[in-house]
């Protein structure tokens, strides 16, 4: 912003300094401007007076050829480049001048330097930036910084599940936001589409989406609890699951099959049922906790908090800077934590689509007459409360997990399997052998799951296990459906 005449300079005074402004009596104190630039920098933009007392009282200075390269020559200093709008101000009457330096939100750029060193503004005082916030910052600046972006020399593509990588292209092909062609690549250049591979190196971002062995990446991690009551007093169920994505939302979705009881109304002919919390909005919740966590603490994970009462959903990190909670809740643009990631999972159709995800959870709840959902962080992670009232809850914890769809009719493929499976457990080949089947796709796109979906057949593991010890095995509802 050009600050060249005292209509604009005395708005900008009358102000006072706070979080964008600031006053210097002159360029003497040059040094001590170039810290507070740099501050504002690091924030949302802001401006430098010289010429004006801390009382906001214009006195001005006088401008000479020394004064301006010096200006130069601490701009200079500044790192990475900033754009910095140098404004003088005549005051009539004198040889005098106020000094404007002005700097734009130049977010993408963050964080800025001054000798070095970065700064940061607080109300009205500049200060050194923390550690901690400057490697948050370096985090979010993109490109090679992002540690989703950064290469691992010693990852291989064998590494890698592949049946993960080629089920995210069947899903955004069904999705529509990739080509039908897709499938006809091969897994290399899947791979540098998603920005995964690049000069024959894959990056962080590859494992958290389809990474198979999770011992270098502890933070690859899911924390499941079932709280007895509302308190963490006692725990009815407790587990710690590690896997890439897609393995940690299809665990997160049992988890919550298991635990929540269904509530339902008559719609029609159909009885219509539902989660205690609608299942699309904990499914977006926790689409988005993978998404935008914070992964380059080794601790970091998400957690998962079932209660009597209330659902809580947690993830490392915080928003970003600028982003306070009443700007989330009043619309916001998207800033994803993990670029390169929640791109993925954008083109596989997983993520429904840009800055949506918190109209979609309070759509999802108002829809089914629960609370708004809560949003809530310390600076360390954010947690998302949905609550729910205690008379609709499953009060065992044991019983039978449910799925949030309409009783289905059974078809006869459906009535085939379930009459295979029975009151045993059995795995997809000992399945095939007794219906007769051979094409193993086949069998679990047109029998399997849609038996899961329907709620009528569970699995020992998250649906897309690559697991050996994967069997099948009947719901109550299955069971029920086979003795009519």
């Amino acid at each position: 912003m050009k600050i060249d005449n005292l209509e604009i300079l005395n708005g900008l005074i009358a102000g006072a300094e706070g979080g964008t402004v600031e006053f210097k009596e002159t360029t003497g104190q040059l040094e001590r401007g170039m810290e507070t630039l740099c501050a504002f920098l690091n924030g949302t933009g802001g401006t430098v007076l010289f010429g004006v007392t801390d009382k906001g009282k214009i006195i001005g200075q006088e401008v000479s050829d020394k004064t301006k390269r010096d200006i130069a020559e601490t701009i200079r200093r500044i790192e990475p480049f900033a754009t910095i709008d140098i404004s003088y101000t005549d005051i009539p009457g004198t040889n005098k001048s106020v000094i404007a330096l002005s700097a734009e939100e130049q977010r993408y750029m963050r964080p800025f330097t001054y000798k070095g060193r970065a700064y940061q503004r607080i109300e009205s005082v500049t200060s050194a930036m923390p550690q901690g916030i400057y490697n948050l910052l370096v985090m979010q600046r993109g490109g090679t910084y992002a540690w989703d972006s950064m290469q691992n020399p010693g990852l291989k593509i064998s590494d890698l599940d592949e049946t993960a990588i080629l089920g995210a292209v069947r899903g955004g092909i069904r999705g529509g936001r990739l080509p039908e062609g897709s499938m006809q690549e091969d897994v290399r250049t899947i791979l540098k589409k998603f920005d995964l591979l690049n000069d024959g190196k894959l990056n962080n971002a590859s494992v958290v989406l389809f990474g198979r062995n999770f011992y270098h990446y502890p933070q690859c991690l899911l924390r499941l609890a079932r709280f007895k009551g509302t308190t963490k007093d006692e725990f009815l169920d407790n587990q710690r699951v590690t896997g890439n994505i897609f393995n940690l939302l299809d665990a997160a979705m049992a988890f919550f099959f298991k635990h929540l009881s269904l509530s339902g109304k008559i719609e029609g002919l159909y009885r219509e049922e539902e989660l205690n919390v609608p299942y699309k909005a904990l499914r977006e919740c926790c689409i988005n906790a993978f998404a935008h966590r914070v992964y380059h603490r080794p601790g970091s994970s998400v957690g998962i908090a079932i209660y009597d009462d209330r659902v809580e959903i947690e993830n490392s990190g915080t928003f970003p800077p600028d982003i306070t909670i009443e700007k989330l809740l009043g619309g916001h643009n998207s800033e994803p934590q993990n670029l390169i990631v929640a791109n993925v999972l954008y083109k596989s159709a997983v993520l429904e689509s840009w800055g949506r995800g918190i109209a979609l959870m309070v759509n999802e709840c108002r829809r089914v007459g629960i609370p708004d959902p809560e949003f809530h962080t310390d600076g360390n992670a954010v947690w998302i409360v949905f609550h729910y009232t205690r008379t609709t809850v499953g009060q065992d914890p044991t019983a039978t997990p449910q799925h949030p769809y309409s009783n289905p009719t059974v078809t006869p493929q459906l009535g085939k399997l379930l009459s295979a499976i029975g009151n045993n457990t059995l795995s997809a080949k000992e399945i095939m052998e007794k219906t007769g089947m051979k094409d193993k796709r086949n069998f679990l796109k047109n029998y399997i799951h849609p038996a899961i979906n329907s709620g009528l057949v569970l699995s020992l593991y998250p649906i897309g296990s690559k697991s050996p010890q994967q069997k099948y095995y009947l719901t109550d509802k299955g069971k029920g459906f086979l003795q009519q």
